[in-house]
């Protein structure tokens, strides 16, 4: 993970911002604005309009903008983040995810408000749509299919991006983190329980008396 440039250092006085009120309220408004319309169209554009093809475009559309919104926008100064992609001279293509860098004591410029908005639309959105789909394809209502899954494509590109930009470490893959924490639980456990083990065969025997049994 990768650390923004110097134009993205905080400007004189910001730091001293009101934390009651979000510093981007209409930055904000389009990272929910734009995915809410786009899955608020899909449930109820058959109020609007019977043609399949205009709600499908419509849709899209929407969805178009959102993904570059969040891409562009919104993860960059609602939480700090931003994930990009670039073509050397080789034609080797490389991700790059980033995180603001902290100067000195200066703590980075997110609002605790801000961010959790911005975490929920990211997350809950990719679910919703993972919803629609089941619907979908139990009811056997195939045509909508391909645009709830160009829906899932794009609100799931930014998820796993901005994921790679706040818990990933040199650009690694988040699940060779998981895999890594899982790895030492089960390891941390396998070894208690045989430290038990032998604690417990070590210890000595005490041999119990027979009620029954005279005593001479």
């Amino acid at each position: 993970m990768s650390t923004m440039i110097e134009e993205d250092t905080i400007p004189f006085g910001l730091e001293y911002q009101d934390k009651s009120r979000l510093p981007h309220p209409y930055v904000t408004l389009c990272h929910i604005g734009f995915r809410s319309a786009a899955l608020l169209w899909y449930l109820l554009c058959g109020i609007f309009s019977d043609s399949f093809i205009t709600n499908f475009v419509l849709i899209v559309l929407l969805l178009s903008l959102d993904f570059w919104t969040v891409k562009n926008i919104t993860g960059r100064l609602m939480v700090g983040l931003r994930w990009w992609n670039y073509i050397d001279d080789d034609g080797k293509s490389h991700w790059v995810y980033e995180s603001k860098k902290v100067q000195g004591t200066t703590q980075n410029m997110v609002n605790s408000t801000e961010s959790k908005i911005f975490w929920a639309g990211l997350v809950c959105f990719p679910a919703l749509w993972g919803l629609l789909f089941i619907v979908n394809l139990f009811s056997f209502e195939f045509k909508w299919l391909l645009l709830i899954c160009i829906a899932g494509a794009l609100n799931g590109a930014n998820l796993h991006g901005y994921l790679k930009c706040r818990f990933g470490k040199n650009n690694e893959n988040i699940g060779t983190s998981i895999s890594n924490v899982t790895q030492n639980f089960f390891r941390q456990q396998i070894l208690q329980n045989v430290t038990n083990m032998m604690n417990s065969s070590t210890q000595p025997t005490v041999p119990q008396m027979n009620p029954n049994q005279n005593v001479v």
